[in-house]
């Protein structure tokens, strides 16, 4: 217990002692955060453990949708997997929700009022600090190649309203909200 105390890096980690033996004073004197006697009842550890567990941050999610009824459909899909969704209507509300919360992925149409989801991703990738946002670019639009390259350093994947399904999408944002992956890398299969 000493040398963990002493290491700066280890000090601050709660430690739970099990032994055979009922020490239970002499591990509170060396600074335990707990004490369990074996065996190990599995209620018991569960509490113990459970009193030191940091709860986890909920995922946060851009909106930026310009159809209110479609956002609210997609805001309720969010919602129901417990993610804190953010909300915006044209690309000049995306950008200002960026700068005072930086979200853990952005879901983006392209055709939209002020500023369309094209001005966004490249505005995105202008900032450093925001260039590692991942982008799923939801929409309506047919994309042509031009369209495809200007979205390639700056998306992940592209789904086409009509025809993604909500799981799918959930799914996605699980994946690039714990892995964030490369820029990009799922452009080329959605060609």
């Amino acid at each position: 217990m000493a040398a963990l105390r002493q290491d700066s890096d280890l000090a601050e980690i709660p430690v739970i002692m099990v032994s055979i033996l009922d020490e239970q004073r002499r591990a509170a004197s060396l600074g335990a955060a707990g004490y369990l006697t074996k065996p190990i009842d599995r209620e018991r550890l569960r509490r113990l453990v459970g009193r030191f567990r940091v709860p986890a941050r909920a995922t946060r999610v851009l909106l930026v949708e310009d159809d209110a009824d479609q956002r609210e459909r997609m805001r309720a899909w969010l919602t129901g997997e417990h993610w804190a969704v953010q909300e915006a209507a044209n690309g000049r509300e995306a950008l200002a929700r960026v700068q005072a919360d930086k979200p853990d992925v952005i879901l983006l149409d392209l055709m939209m009022p002020e500023m369309d989801g094209f001005a966004v991703v490249a505005a995105l990738q202008k900032e450093a600090r925001w260039s590692d946002i991942p982008v799923i670019v939801i929409t309506a639009r047919d994309l042509d190649a031009e369209d495809r390259a200007r979205l390639n350093s700056g998306v992940q994947s592209v789904l086409v309203k009509e025809t993604f399904r909500p799981a799918d999408l959930v799914e996605q944002i699980r994946r690039l909200a714990n892995n964030k992956p490369q820029v990009g890398s799922e452009m080329e299969a959605a060609s």
